[in-house]
């Protein structure tokens, strides 16, 4: 009762996704800092992997909804399954990935609940609220961090009277520990039958097609992203030779994918992907806090920029004043030159 809980997304290949390791990672936290419970929530078929996975993340009690019809993923008997499961253990908080699932099934949850929903948080944390008016104070509330009104400003987001305190994070904002001194939890079976009605299942899938992904900017230890400061799509391409030089991938912020610079899968920041490289350099980025969210958590950061009181530079580790065709043929030549 009034615990943290996790939904645990499957993968494709039937694993525990990334982005809940993350989310159960930081439930940890919160749930320590509350002095209550982590558990954790997994729905589909041939689930008996699933415990040994997320028990070293520090969860308490996980519960199995295993059942041959609830995977692929389906809508209604997964919120059915959800919504009686928190009517039932009445959460504290409660996580969700920011997927295209959790995305989709968050929202049905908290409209069934009547409660709050905050999607995309970029951080988490434990704190009090003071109502000054009715002079009232709440103590331990979940702060619901991200950007706000475009990214101008950062909001911090209460719910104080309706429970659970649900919020959605993208994958790569946490980061993914192992608990310490993890123990071997509890595992309870959701008794499917009990909580869905036959008409969850209205919808069949009768054949899908799954493309897999190409790029992999969030696994890449260097990463040279580019901004509209690049100046074109043919300046792109310097950003790719010394991503090929250094062993990274190339990123871009939102305005170089709005101007067509590169492919929206590359997009870094709060509407692309986050990323924790061991090196990012920013060529040509102004550094808006949406694109500052997905990239902040870097170890080093170099901007090369023209102007030196870009956003960026407050964050960077190295700034170089100069262009991107000045700057990157350098960068390129000097590397060969000490790499042989």
């Amino acid at each position: 009762m009034n615990n943290v809980f996790v939904y645990c997304e499957i993968t494709e290949e039937g694993h525990v996704a990334e982005v809940s390791l993350e989310l159960l990672s930081k439930g940890r936290k919160l749930a320590n800092e509350l002095g209550i419970k982590l558990e954790a929530v997994s729905i589909g078929d041939d689930l008996s992997h699933v415990p040994e996975e997320v028990f070293p993340y520090g969860v308490d009690v996980v519960h199995l909804a295993d059942d041959k019809r609830l995977f692929p993923f389906t809508t209604l008997p997964h919120a059915s399954i959800i919504t009686k499961l928190f009517e039932q253990e009445k959460p504290e908080v409660a996580l969700f990935g920011a997927t295209s699932i959790g995305r989709d099934l968050a929202p049905r949850v908290a409209s069934a609940l009547r409660c709050g929903l905050t999607a995309d948080c970029t951080s988490l944390e434990i704190g009090d609220h003071t109502e000054a008016k009715a002079g009232k104070t709440y103590k331990n509330l979940l702060y619901q961090i991200r950007p706000a009104f475009g990214g101008n400003i950062i909001a911090t987001i209460i719910n104080p009277d309706t429970r659970p305190q649900m919020a959605t994070v993208r994958e790569g904002v946490m980061k993914k520990e192992v608990a310490e001194n993890a123990k071997q939890g509890i595992v309870q079976m959701i008794p499917v039958e009990e909580f869905v009605k036959p008409e969850d299942f209205v919808v069949e899938i009768i054949e899908r097609h799954i493309e897999a992904q190409k790029i992999n900017i969030k696994g890449a230890q260097i990463v040279v992203a580019g901004g509209y400061g690049v100046g074109s799509k043919e300046n792109f391409n310097l950003l790719y030779d010394l991503a090929e030089v250094l062993g990274g991938q190339v990123g871009a912020s939102r305005a170089a994918v709005d101007a067509g610079y590169v492919d929206h899968a590359r997009q870094i920041g709060q509407t692309g992907v986050t990323v924790r490289p061991k090196l990012y350099i920013a060529c040509g980025i102004s550094g808006a806090v949406q694109h500052r969210a997905g990239m902040d958590q870097a170890s080093m950061i170099i901007s090369i920029n023209t102007d030196p009181a870009a956003p960026i530079n407050a964050i960077a580790d190295y700034y170089i004043n100069g262009t991107v065709a000045d700057v990157v043929p350098r960068m390129i030549k000097y590397y060969k030159q000490n790499s042989k």
